[in-house]
């Protein structure tokens, strides 16, 4: 199977429980897909509202990658279309692996997932919930999701500014998250991305204590993505953000041209991934 040459990837996450929670009901997972030259970074936010919310979030992301591998290891042909279903079926099976989990717990709960699928100079996107996908580029962050509550639909329909959202009162009330009902609809999007672009995808811990702006400041294109993840974290924490605090940060150190993307027969891989989790 032909494969697009690889980007370069520094990638690091990196999850606090906060100033106010007792434990830590975000979950971080990634997976590196050789074959394909592509590599998966998620983040998954457990209800907090909910029982079991740290099992939620981990058991969607285990059954994301699952799936995924398991997807994109039958296509004899690896185009876009391809990686989206893959990504569509994943957060769909996770979505039911949650739902069933919650049914023999006799629990009710549920959790976001932003997946982020990077190959070549794609990156594709599966998003439910409130966590967030930026796209930090020259010093300005672009946020490439939706947030399924209440609160951004009304900033989507234009009756509420978005500088309103992080302290709104209804921040949190999700409309759209996985394990609450059978079926979900997955937001699936792609943008292409270029060398010197940091990804950073987030709980609403951390984004709801930082404005973009220093979101932007802070993803220095120059500093290593276990910098960028510690720096975010903790410009949170000093904010006194009252939930979890996550982070996965993906630099982009080399995004192959067009013209490599076509031309290109053979490469390596490189594995970029280290990470560390921090309880208090």
């Amino acid at each position: 199977m032909a494969t697009p040459p690889t980007a370069e990837l520094d990638a690091h996450p990196l999850s606090h429980v906060g100033n106010v929670r007792a434990d830590n009901q975000d979950a971080l997972n990634a997976s590196l897909f050789p074959d394909q030259a592509g590599a998966l970074y998620a983040v998954a936010d457990g209800m907090g509202g909910y029982e079991h919310g740290g099992i939620a979030s981990a058991v969607a992301l285990e059954t994301l990658i699952a799936t995924l591998s398991a997807q994109l290891a039958s296509q004899t042909m690896l185009q876009a279309n391809s990686i989206e279903q893959a990504l569509r079926r994943g957060v769909q099976d996770a979505n039911v692996r949650v739902y069933q989990e919650a049914v023999r717990l006799n629990a009710r709960m549920g959790t976001t997932l932003t997946a982020a699928y990077i190959t070549g100079a794609t990156l594709h996107l599966a998003h439910v919930g409130d966590s967030r996908a930026y796209l930090i580029r020259k010093g300005k962050a672009s946020c490439l999701t939706n947030d399924h509550t209440g609160v951004g639909e009304m900033v989507r329909a234009r009756i509420l500014s978005p500088d309103k959202v992080r302290t709104h009162a209804q921040r949190s009330v999700l409309n759209r998250c996985l394990g609450l009902e059978l079926f979900i609809q997955p937001e699936i999007s792609r943008v292409s991305i270029s060398s010197g672009d940091v990804i950073v995808l987030c709980s609403d811990g951390l984004w709801s204590a930082v404005e973009d702006d220093d979101i932007a400041a802070l993803a220095d294109d120059r500093a290593s993505a276990e910098s960028i993840s510690e720096r975010l974290v903790a410009r949170a924490l000093a904010n006194d953000s009252d939930d979890n605090v996550s982070a996965w940060t993906i630099c982009a150190r080399y995004v192959p041209e067009a013209a490599a993307l076509v031309a290109a027969k053979r490469w390596s891989f490189p594995a970029l991934l280290r990470g560390r989790s921090h309880a208090g």
